[in-house]
């Protein structure tokens, strides 16, 4: 990655690089995004933001419309001990004034409300997201790493990666990812890539 954020000769744009994991889990009844598990450490609200609307901008480019987004935190209701649910909460607002476009954002939700309708209405929670989210944004590296390794390790599931936010796609796995992974991730850069293309001409 040192070459791509080089300030003179890089890739860097000027939106946040940030990484996306597309996922089949078994268990679940549609593709789900993750992110960012692999590159911002402990991302700032503004670094969110950035990182919220790359997988927007990778699940529109892939072709596949308009994606609810679900802002990961421990608990579902804003708790000010808990950073991650303000970051949440101005996100959601971000979303409503036009500073994050082309998705639905809502948030905090933890992860059993965010993709099972039926833990999230046990919880009072409805919204156009809840139990049925396409993009898993998680409050920083340490949880999304362990929930992207939990996932693929003890769930089997399948994950394509790339980096976002750069003026191409990068393709970026797991060292720890098979062939079958590698190939899927090159397969969605170029899908998003030729996408891009047709549509700016």
């Amino acid at each position: 990655m040192e070459a791509v954020v080089d300030k003179l000769n890089g890739l860097r744009t000027a939106r946040r690089i940030s990484h996306v994991f597309s996922m089949e889990a078994p268990n679940y009844f549609k593709p789900l995004f993750l992110t960012d598990a692999a590159i911002n450490i402990q991302p700032t609200l503004q670094d969110k933001k950035d990182i919220v609307q790359n997988a927007i901008d990778l699940f529109a480019g892939l072709g596949l419309g308009h994606p609810k987004v679900a802002i990961l935190s421990a608990v579902e209701t804003v708790n000010e001990k808990i950073p991650s649910t303000l970051d949440a909460t101005a996100l959601c607002k971000m979303a409503e004034r036009g500073q994050i476009t082309g998705g639905i954002v809502d948030g905090p939700l933890a992860l059993d409300n965010a993709i099972s309708m039926e833990s999230a209405h046990e919880k009072g929670i409805y919204s156009q997201v809840a139990g049925d989210a396409d993009i898993l944004v998680v409050p920083d590296l340490e949880a999304g790493n362990m929930l992207y390794k939990q996932m693929t390790f003890l769930s089997g599931v399948e994950a394509a990666g790339i980096v976002m936010g750069a003026s191409v796609p990068i393709i970026l796995t797991s060292r720890s990812s098979d062939d079958e992974s590698r190939k899927a991730s090159c397969a969605m850069a170029l899908v998003y890539a030729r996408n891009k293309e047709k549509l700016h001409g």
